[in-house]
Protein backbone atom coordinates (compact mmCIF):
# COMPACT_ATOMS: atom_id res chain seq x y z
CA UNK A 1 0.00 0.00 0.00
CA UNK A 2 2.87 2.41 0.62
CA UNK A 3 4.78 1.45 -2.50
CA UNK A 4 8.31 2.81 -2.58
CA UNK A 5 7.54 6.03 -0.73
CA UNK A 6 4.85 7.63 1.37
CA UNK A 7 1.38 6.55 2.50
CA UNK A 8 -1.11 9.04 3.91
CA UNK A 9 -4.53 7.84 5.04
CA UNK A 10 -6.31 10.68 6.82
CA UNK A 11 -9.64 11.04 8.56
CA UNK A 12 -11.20 13.28 11.15
CA UNK A 13 -8.58 13.87 13.85
CA UNK A 14 -6.68 10.68 13.00
CA UNK A 15 -4.53 9.13 10.33
CA UNK A 16 -2.02 6.53 9.30
CA UNK A 17 1.26 7.77 7.89
CA UNK A 18 3.75 5.31 6.46
CA UNK A 19 7.13 5.73 4.81
CA UNK A 20 9.87 3.45 3.54
CA UNK A 21 13.23 3.43 5.26
CA UNK A 22 16.45 3.06 3.28
CA UNK A 23 16.51 -0.68 4.06
CA UNK A 24 13.04 -1.11 2.52
CA UNK A 25 11.22 -1.58 5.81
CA UNK A 26 7.98 0.28 6.37
CA UNK A 27 7.51 2.66 9.29
CA UNK A 28 3.87 3.40 10.11
CA UNK A 29 2.68 6.04 12.52
CA UNK A 30 -0.90 6.06 13.74
CA UNK A 31 -1.90 9.59 14.72
CA UNK A 32 -5.02 10.37 16.69
CA UNK A 33 -6.36 12.99 19.03
CA UNK A 34 -6.00 11.76 22.59
CA UNK A 35 -5.80 13.40 25.99
CA UNK A 36 -2.41 14.16 27.54
CA UNK A 37 -0.94 11.11 29.17
CA UNK A 38 -2.97 8.68 27.03
CA UNK A 39 -1.17 5.38 27.44
CA UNK A 40 -3.48 2.39 27.13
CA UNK A 41 -2.40 -1.01 28.36
CA UNK A 42 -2.92 -2.59 24.96
CA UNK A 43 -1.95 0.04 22.39
CA UNK A 44 -2.69 -2.26 19.42
CA UNK A 45 -6.25 -2.98 20.61
CA UNK A 46 -6.92 0.71 21.31
CA UNK A 47 -5.63 1.74 17.88
CA UNK A 48 -7.66 -0.93 16.12
CA UNK A 49 -10.74 0.36 17.96
CA UNK A 50 -9.87 3.97 17.03
CA UNK A 51 -9.61 2.96 13.36
CA UNK A 52 -12.74 0.77 13.34
CA UNK A 53 -14.55 1.15 10.04
CA UNK A 54 -11.36 1.91 8.11
CA UNK A 55 -10.33 -0.34 5.21
CA UNK A 56 -9.03 -3.74 6.37
CA UNK A 57 -5.78 -3.21 4.46
CA UNK A 58 -5.10 -0.03 6.42
CA UNK A 59 -6.06 -1.62 9.74
CA UNK A 60 -3.68 -4.51 8.95
CA UNK A 61 -0.82 -2.01 9.20
CA UNK A 62 -1.69 -1.83 12.90
CA UNK A 63 -2.76 -5.44 13.43
CA UNK A 64 0.29 -6.96 11.72
CA UNK A 65 2.94 -4.51 12.90
CA UNK A 66 5.99 -6.28 14.27
CA UNK A 67 7.19 -5.56 17.76
CA UNK A 68 5.50 -3.60 20.51
CA UNK A 69 3.55 -0.45 19.68
CA UNK A 70 4.42 2.61 21.72
CA UNK A 71 2.11 5.56 22.42
CA UNK A 72 3.93 8.87 22.15
CA UNK A 73 2.53 12.36 22.41
CA UNK A 74 3.24 15.09 19.90
CA UNK A 75 4.57 18.04 21.84
CA UNK A 76 5.35 21.45 20.38
CA UNK A 77 6.56 24.88 21.31
CA UNK A 78 4.46 27.75 19.97
CA UNK A 79 5.60 29.09 16.59
CA UNK A 80 7.72 32.15 17.25
CA UNK A 81 8.90 30.91 20.65
CA UNK A 82 11.91 32.93 21.86
CA UNK A 83 13.91 33.26 25.02
CA UNK A 84 15.82 36.21 26.39
CA UNK A 85 19.55 36.20 25.66
CA UNK A 86 21.24 34.31 28.48
CA UNK A 87 25.00 34.84 28.62
CA UNK A 88 26.98 31.74 27.70
CA UNK A 89 23.93 29.62 26.86
CA UNK A 90 21.88 28.87 23.75
CA UNK A 91 19.70 26.07 22.42
CA UNK A 92 19.50 24.18 19.16
CA UNK A 93 17.46 21.37 17.64
CA UNK A 94 14.23 20.34 19.35
CA UNK A 95 15.24 22.20 22.50
CA UNK A 96 15.08 25.44 20.50
CA UNK A 97 12.15 24.72 18.18
CA UNK A 98 10.18 21.63 19.08
CA UNK A 99 7.48 21.30 16.42
CA UNK A 100 5.00 18.79 15.05
CA UNK A 101 6.62 16.54 12.44
CA UNK A 102 4.43 17.82 9.62
CA UNK A 103 6.81 20.22 7.90
CA UNK A 104 9.13 17.22 7.40
CA UNK A 105 12.00 19.51 8.31
CA UNK A 106 12.89 18.98 11.97
CA UNK A 107 16.15 17.10 11.39
CA UNK A 108 17.15 19.56 8.67
CA UNK A 109 16.49 22.47 11.03
CA UNK A 110 18.61 20.87 13.75
CA UNK A 111 21.52 20.33 11.35
CA UNK A 112 21.21 23.91 10.10
CA UNK A 113 21.24 25.08 13.73
CA UNK A 114 24.56 23.31 14.24
CA UNK A 115 26.03 24.72 11.03
CA UNK A 116 24.89 28.27 11.80
CA UNK A 117 26.14 28.07 15.38
CA UNK A 118 29.53 26.81 14.15
CA UNK A 119 29.72 29.60 11.54
CA UNK A 120 28.86 32.20 14.19
CA UNK A 121 31.57 30.86 16.51
CA UNK A 122 34.12 30.90 13.68
CA UNK A 123 33.00 34.42 12.75
CA UNK A 124 33.47 35.68 16.31
CA UNK A 125 36.51 33.68 17.50
CA UNK A 126 37.28 35.95 20.46
CA UNK A 127 33.72 36.82 21.46
CA UNK A 128 31.54 33.75 22.10
CA UNK A 129 28.72 35.93 23.44
CA UNK A 130 28.54 37.84 20.14
CA UNK A 131 28.57 34.50 18.32
CA UNK A 132 25.64 33.17 20.36
CA UNK A 133 23.67 36.36 19.76
CA UNK A 134 24.39 36.23 16.01
CA UNK A 135 23.28 32.59 15.88
CA UNK A 136 20.02 33.33 17.72
CA UNK A 137 19.25 36.22 15.34
CA UNK A 138 19.29 33.70 12.48
CA UNK A 139 17.57 30.94 14.45
CA UNK A 140 14.46 32.72 15.71
CA UNK A 141 12.88 33.86 12.40
CA UNK A 142 13.83 30.64 10.59
CA UNK A 143 12.46 28.40 13.33
CA UNK A 144 9.29 30.49 13.65
CA UNK A 145 8.54 30.11 9.94
CA UNK A 146 9.13 26.34 9.96
CA UNK A 147 7.12 25.83 13.17
CA UNK A 148 4.22 27.81 11.70
CA UNK A 149 4.34 25.66 8.57
CA UNK A 150 4.37 22.47 10.67
CA UNK A 151 1.40 23.64 12.75
CA UNK A 152 -0.54 24.62 9.62
CA UNK A 153 0.13 21.26 7.95
CA UNK A 154 -0.90 19.42 11.12
CA UNK A 155 -4.17 21.39 11.18
CA UNK A 156 -4.82 20.74 7.47
CA UNK A 157 -4.12 17.01 7.74
CA UNK A 158 -6.31 16.39 10.78
CA UNK A 159 -9.21 18.76 10.38
CA UNK A 160 -12.80 17.50 10.58
CA UNK A 161 -13.15 16.92 6.82
CA UNK A 162 -9.75 15.24 6.33
CA UNK A 163 -8.32 14.49 3.83
CA UNK A 164 -10.16 17.27 1.98
CA UNK A 165 -7.87 20.03 3.31
CA UNK A 166 -4.70 18.30 2.11
CA UNK A 167 -6.25 17.46 -1.28
CA UNK A 168 -7.32 21.10 -1.70
CA UNK A 169 -3.86 22.35 -0.70
CA UNK A 170 -2.04 20.04 -3.09
CA UNK A 171 -4.46 20.73 -5.91
CA UNK A 172 -4.16 24.51 -5.48
CA UNK A 173 -0.36 24.29 -5.42
CA UNK A 174 -0.26 22.21 -8.60
CA UNK A 175 1.29 19.26 -6.78
CA UNK A 176 -1.83 17.16 -7.25
CA UNK A 177 -3.77 17.01 -10.45
CA UNK A 178 -7.24 15.52 -10.57
CA UNK A 179 -8.73 14.03 -13.70
CA UNK A 180 -12.45 13.65 -14.25
CA UNK A 181 -13.30 10.40 -16.03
Amino acid sequence: MAGPGLLLALGERRGLIGHRDADGSLQVHAVLAAPDGWAPGDVRAELLAAFAGWHDGLRSLIAEAGGPLVARGIHTLPAGHRWPRTPGVTLLGDAAHLMAPFACDGANQAMLDGAELAAALVGHPTDPEAALGAYEELLFPRAAATAAEAAAMFAVCFRADAPRGLVDLLTASGQLVTVDA
